[in-house]
């Protein structure tokens, strides 16, 4: 089984900044011939606020010639407590409405497939609770599958016992609660998004794979971190026991950098970087 794993595609029908790299993305996974797609978030630039992002993007995928699946990112249904655009029921609403489910399960032969809302870990609320409730019953329920995890961030960016990273990684507190659930249940592949770099290591016995974004890359605008600044994809090859997950530079996708268009695209990340500064 292949699986294609894209992330970061930042798609919006009024801010067309990044949407010329659909085009090469779509041509190179039909080529591939992978039998699912996997989305790990910011499909949109703001699905957050916007819901044409979301039915535009959704009008892509759909164009696509295997199944996707989608978990939301920062910028389709929002963040952290204290950002710009919160994480609240409205926006939670809206992205399941139009696109379903922001975490589920999807079960191929020996394998369970999780993808998590990693947006809501940090609220420390109802929602939050809820989603941990629910992973705690599909990983005991898996019946010896193995088991692989998508989601938006990572879960740490330097150091596992790291602590909090705010905007980039997932919070100590509900990092150890994934940590202890994921070493009771053999979880082979944690694989996420986020950060605009592309990198693989390992913790604990699960395998960690950043995906590259398809859309653009950060300059000066973002900290050095671990990997690769590049745009493009991850190719998971499933096996009965084991996922290989290659990083791949996809043909033709351009690397637009994001800090040379950050004005016209997040002007209000731009707003809150400078009275952060003053």
């Amino acid at each position: 089984m292949k699986i294609i794993q894209i992330s970061d595609t930042h798609l919006s029908p009024s801010k067309t900044h990044f949407n010329d790299n659909w085009e090469p993305l779509a041509r190179w996974i039909e080529a591939i011939g992978a039998d699912l797609v996997i989305h790990t978030g910011d499909l949109t630039i703001d699905g957050a606020d916007q819901e044409e992002d979301i039915a535009f993007s959704l009008e892509l995928m759909g164009k696509l010639p295997v199944p996707v699946l989608i978990v939301p990112g920062n910028h389709d249904v929002g963040h952290l407590p204290g950002s710009v655009q919160p994480v609240d029921t409205v926006r939670l609403a809206r992205w399941r409405e139009l696109v379903g489910p922001d975490y589920w399960v999807s079960d191929h032969g020996n394998w369970r497939l999780i993808g998590l809302n990693s947006l809501l870990l940090g609220f420390e609320d109802g929602e939050e609770e809820q989603q941990f409730q629910w992973l705690e019953r599909t990983l005991s329920s898996r019946e010896g599958r193995r088991v692989a995890i998508f989601a938006h961030k990572p879960l740490f960016v330097d150091d596992p016992a790291e602590g909090d990273t705010g905007y980039w990684s997932v919070r100590p507190a509900q990092r150890r609660r994934l940590y202890e659930l994921m070493a009771q249940h053999d979880v082979v592949l944690h694989a996420s998004g986020h950060l605009h770099w592309a990198w693989s290591g390992h913790h604990e016995g699960t395998d960690l794979i950043w995906a590259p974004p398809t859309s653009f890359i950060i300059g000066t605008l973002e900290r050095e971190m671990p990997g690769e600044r590049l745009v493009g994809a991850v190719l998971h090859h499933v096996g009965a026991e084991r996922i290989d997950s290659e990083i791949v530079s996809v043909p033709g996708l351009k690397p637009h950098v994001l800090d040379h268009v950050v004005e016209e695209v997040y002007p209000q990340a731009v707003k809150k970087l400078v009275e952060a500064a003053q």
